[in-house]
């Protein structure tokens, strides 16, 4: 058993080196069409010119995310952003935790530390877009970190495989915005079905209105059910240094909608 948690991280070494390998490809492709007599070489030039240019755009962006979100590097964004959310979810003695999404079990584990009279279960589809993440991953990180107030499940967001009111916190971390054709807003609403009544939410994303819609008309609704103390925090103030880094890596509609149920 390793002696450090593997967390694995969002950005993986495959983007890296992919973009650094089609910006390389794309460049030798250009000098060969630049020097040959093809008809359209001109044309083509400037398309390779431009595939080349964009390939190495995004080898920069994803090894500068890469980097940040690193647990072993020096910015660690990865721990700021899962210490900040747990921070939001206290559990009464006896209680229980459901964590939408876990990855690598960062966030569940960061739960379960912090409340640890509580049982918290971390729930996840563990598919190939995401190979360094698995149950295994999550058990062997739990061992690690000497929790044991914890267990993994497979399972998916858009149903949860739970009865109303199942849990007293929900938690999740950048899970939403991944799931394709599907209502974000209906996707916290089934989140917040398996939520117990005075049960407590914290759940992070990348909540732009272009992906979930007007999210202030969403907490209004929710107080309008009833939930208390909702809140809709702009993370990009709170997590980051400042929005301007949580902009360049393309977080910058980070959000955390908290509340009381």
């Amino acid at each position: 058993m390793s002696t450090k948690p593997d967390y694995a991280n969002w950005m993986p070494a495959e983007m890296v080196y992919g973009g650094a390998f089609g910006a390389g490809l794309l460049a030798a492709a250009d000098a060969v069409v630049s020097r040959s007599d093809l008809p359209y070489r001109k044309p083509f030039s400037i398309l390779l010119k431009a595939g080349a240019g964009a390939a190495g755009i995004w080898t920069v962006y994803s090894y500068a995310a890469r980097s940040a979100f690193s647990y072993e590097g020096k910015r660690q964004l990865s721990r700021d952003i899962i210490e900040g959310i747990a921070e939001y979810v206290n559990l009464p003695e006896g209680g229980t935790c459901l964590d939408v999404g876990c990855g690598s079990g960062a966030l569940t584990i960061a739960v379960a530390k912090r409340n640890p009279e509580a049982t918290v279960t971390g729930i996840d589809p563990w598919g190939m877009e995401y190979r360094d993440f698995s149950r295994q991953v999550c058990i062997d990180n739990a061992e690690t970190e000497g929790v044991n107030n914890v267990r993994f499940e497979k399972g998916n967001a858009v149903k949860l495989d739970y009865p109303d009111e199942s849990f007293d916190a929900v938690t999740s971390n950048y899970v939403y915005h991944n799931i394709s054709g599907k209502n974000k807003q209906d996707l916290l609403v089934e989140t917040l079905r398996v939520l117990k009544k005075g049960g407590t939410f914290a759940i992070h994303d990348l909540m732009s209105e272009s992906r979930y819609g007007d999210m202030t008309s969403f907490v209004k609704k929710l107080k309008n059910m009833g939930y208390e103390e909702v809140r809709l925090i702009d993370t990009r103030r709170e997590f980051f240094k400042n929005p301007m880094e949580a902009n360049v890596l393309m977080l910058g509609g980070s959000r955390l909608l908290v509340g009381r149920k």
